[in-house]
This record gives C-alpha cells, structure tokens and sequence, in this order.
C-alpha cells in the first residue's frame, strides 16, 4: 500500500530536476509555466479521486488499481512525444487520473481492514514511504536527465507502476469481497454523499486537509526555482531536498509514535500551530538584512519545517475524516480526498506563479494557509467537546 501511494510522490518529484529544460524548451519567454507540470499532474489526480472510490465499492479494490496503472502509463507515453507545452500538460492531467486509483483505493484497503487509532498508526507509515520517496527522486530524474533527456524519466513512471501494481496483484488478497460491494446507483450515490457532507467534524477535516495539501504543493511547485534562481543553488537541489524529505520522514515515524497514545485531533492543532509560528519567524527574518548564507539557511529550514509538518496532518486528518464512515470507505475516501487535492491545486498554483525571484510569496502564501488552518483546528476541536 505504501508503494502505490508513494506513486504519486514520485510522479512529482522526479519531474522537479526537469523543470529547467521543459521551461526553455516549452516556454522560453515564461519560464515559470513549467510549474503548470507539475499542477496538472495533481489536478487529474485530484478529478479521478472522484471516480475510483466508487469504481472500487462496486467492481473490488485489486481491479481498479490494475486498470488506473495502465492509464497512468498511457499518460506517460503520451509525455513522452508531447510536442508543446499544451500537450504535456494534458499528458499529466492523464497520468494524474490514472494515479488517483493507487492513492485513494490503497486508502480504503486499510479502511477495510483497520478503523480509528489503529487506521492512523498505519497510515503513518504509508506516509513515511511517502516521504522517503521524495529525498530520493530527484536525485533519481537528475541521473535520468544526465544519461538521456527529461522525457526519459517517463520510461521511469511506466517501470515503477507495473513494479508496485504487480506486486499488489502478487501478494494481496481482495479485501473487498462481492457480498460486501455496493452497486453505482444515483441514490445510493446521493446517499454516501448525504453520509459525507451531513457530518460537521467531515466537512472541517476536509478543509483543514486542503489547505495542508496547499501548504505542501505550493512549495513542491517552487522550490526547484527559490533554489537555483534565487540562491544560485540548482546543480545541488536534488541532494538539499533530499535533506529536507529524510528529516521530514521522522515526522511520520514520531506520529506513529504518539498518535496512539496523544490523539489525533492534539497532534495537528500542534503542529500546526508550530508551523505557522515557525513561517512567521522565517518571513520576519528573510525580510531582514540577512546574509545569503544565513537567508539560505533560513528557507532550508523553513522548508524541512513544512514538509516535517505533513506527517503530523495528513494522515491523522485522512484518519479523523473516515471514522465516522466506514460504510462507504471507498466513496467517502473518494470524495474527501478528491475535494481536498482539487482545492489545494486551486490555492497552490497562484502562490507558485506569484514567483519573483525571492521566497517571499511562498513564505507569505504558506502563512495565510497555516493561519485558517489553525483555526479551523480549533472548531474541530469545539464540536469534539461539544459531541462528547
């Protein structure tokens, strides 16, 4: 399960080192737009996340994933020959659908097997491969882009979805057995969404998650740029943000270790509380007079502290919105996650192309998000007392 969700990460991250040259292939004259690969990938993730919950709650886990592979590899073959910008961009948006299925069906496999506390202790390390992936990618398309060129790390995409979608066909059991499969009909449909959206402490963790996933595609989708561009840093960018994804992998790991034992709704109103103090701090300095140096040092550890955060939140966010809802696990996983992940691209994407040359847009941007974040934490919090 760690594996297909981790698809996604390197679907993203692997593409950070290439976003150089598909700029100045693509778009000479606006070199930002080649962030718009990386946005588009999450926003068909995003828009099939609506779909395969469903899919899987009728026709069974295992087949769904088999067939998502097979699309997200037809979208990298499609990269492969884009001949414009446009293309490739749509290209993405078809690799992005086809990886919904891995990341929202592996979701409802533990959701079928486990619930509450138990569901968020695995998920922690479903997040910590999540995580892992990242420090190693694009040290990963770095090497691919050295011995080929940037389409060559689309051969990649297709090689590591049949290794982790065979593996699943290999090892695992159907969780979903046919007495337990629920047929696509419009009311039971209107239903699971009359399940979903009724519930108040749903709908908040919903939105709480968004502006997680913000927090965390925002900074995806500029921090090849603020590295190279602004601190000149660019020919070691794979090794830096492999810094950042190993230390922030702990996250998981300590998440796993208090969730049990804390909750879940005390350990995200605590990191992100630290987190928007921490953007705080790091926006006040950065507009000092810093040296390049001590600026530098500044957003790498900024930056740890956001991707450090993640562990912390979304898995418990992802955990805290299921409890309620085992019933329709699948449809539930589908719609939650699909409203988050298209949502958090919404707010990501401008923040992103606000680049200037500086951090600071990201910094600002990452702030507002952490900001309503934590205060919507804290109605979540109210309606636990509340319905306790």
């Amino acid at each position: 399960m760690a594996m297909l969700v981790a698809t996604v990460a390197f679907s993203i991250d692997a593409m950070l080192p290439a976003l150089p040259a598909i700029g100045t292939e693509f778009s000479p004259e606006d070199p930002n737009r080649a962030q718009l690969v990386i946005g588009a990938f999450i926003l068909g993730l995003g828009a099939g996340t609506f779909l395969v919950g469903p899919l899987s709650d009728r026709f069974g886990r295992k087949p769904v994933i088999l067939v998502g592979s097979a699309i997200y590899a037809g979208g990298a073959l499609a990269a492969l020959h884009a001949p414009a910008l446009e293309t490739l961009i749509a290209a993405r948006v078809v690799q992005g659908l086809g990886a919904s299925a891995a990341r929202i069906v592996a979701v409802a496999i533990i959701r079928d097997l486990f619930s509450g506390r138990e569901m968020a202790r695995l998920m922690s390390f479903v997040m910590l491969v999540f995580t892992l992936v990242p420090a190693a990618s694009p040290m990963a398309g770095s090497a691919i882009i050295a011995l080929s060129d940037w389409q060559g790390i689309f051969w990649s995409f297709i090689l590591f979805a049949a290794l982790s979608a065979g593996w699943m066909a290999l090892r695992l059991p159907e969780p979903l057995p046919p007495e337990r499969r629920v047929p696509i009909t419009t009311v039971k449909l209107l239903r699971g969404l009359r399940d979903v959206f009724s519930i108040r402490m749903v709908r908040l963790s919903t939105a709480v998650q968004t502006l997680v996933f913000a927090m965390l595609f925002a900074s995806i989708s500029s921090i090849q740029q603020v590295m190279d561009i602004t601190f000149g840093r660019g020919a070691q960018f794979p090794y830096w943000f492999a810094l950042i994804a190993l230390a922030a992998a702990t996250s998981s790991l300590l998440n796993a270790a208090l969730v049990m034992r804390l909750g879940m709704r005390k350990l995200i109103h605590f990191a992100l509380l630290v987190e928007a103090g921490l953007t705080a701090l790091a926006c006040g300095l950065f507009m000092s007079d810093l040296t390049e140096g001590a600026a530098f040092g500044v957003f790498f550890l900024w930056q740890m502290s956001v991707f450090f955060q993640v562990g912390l939140t979304l898995g418990n966010l992802n955990a805290l919105a299921l409890e309620p809802l085992g019933h329709v696990a699948g449809l539930a996983s589908s719609l939650i996650t699909g409203l988050a992940t298209v949502g958090s691209v919404l707010l990501a994407v401008p923040i992103g192309l606000a680049f200037n040359g500086t951090p600071i847009p990201l910094m600002t941007g990452v702030l507002a998000l952490a900001c309503v974040a934590l205060w919507l934490m804290r109605a979540i919090r109210a309606e636990e007392r509340i319905s306790g």
